[in-house]
């Protein structure tokens, strides 16, 4: 099992769908201050509506359907993002479902916390965890794979 520690303040990447973004936008007015205190990276028209709306610092990637979202999952597997809030339209089919599925995999894969909504959103940022260091622990899932892949043959 691999360690990672995720420091004191937080790489957060902030996502959302078309007909989610106005939500998002209204959660990050409400956590703006908490924000603040976090380095925080998003998908391009997200980014800009929080930059311009909120006015943020805020890192842009490349829009979610033009490679954004693998943008940001290779930030993850690198040790560069530690937490994600990404509100997703449950309701709308997405022209890049499997760019947000491999992100969400990916997600998963190195125990990054996610926030899909503002529920979850606002019990991952009243948690003790958020202001301090904590270490994820990523499972070592290579022998795993290796058994898939003995199995196969």
């Amino acid at each position: 099992m691999k360690k990672i520690v995720m420091e004191k303040i937080k790489n957060i990447a902030l996502i959302a769908h078309d007909y989610r973004k106005q939500d998002l936008l209204e959660w990050v007015i409400q956590n703006k201050e908490p924000l603040k205190k976090h380095r925080l990276y998003g998908t391009g028209t997200t980014s800009k509506i929080l930059r311009e709306e909120v006015g943020l610092e805020i890192t842009a990637f490349l829009s979610g359907p033009l490679g954004g979202d693998q943008q940001i999952g290779a930030r993850i597997v690198e040790g560069d993002i530690d937490f994600m809030v990404f509100f997703w339209d449950p309701l709308c089919a997405q022209p890049h479902d499997p760019d947000v599925k491999a992100l969400l995999r990916i997600s998963v894969l190195y125990d990054i916390p996610i926030a899909m909504n503002q529920s979850t959103a606002d019990f991952l940022f009243s948690s003790e965890y958020i202001d301090k260091t904590y270490e994820r622990k990523i499972l070592d899932y290579s022998s795993r794979v290796e058994t898939i892949e003995v199995k196969k043959k």
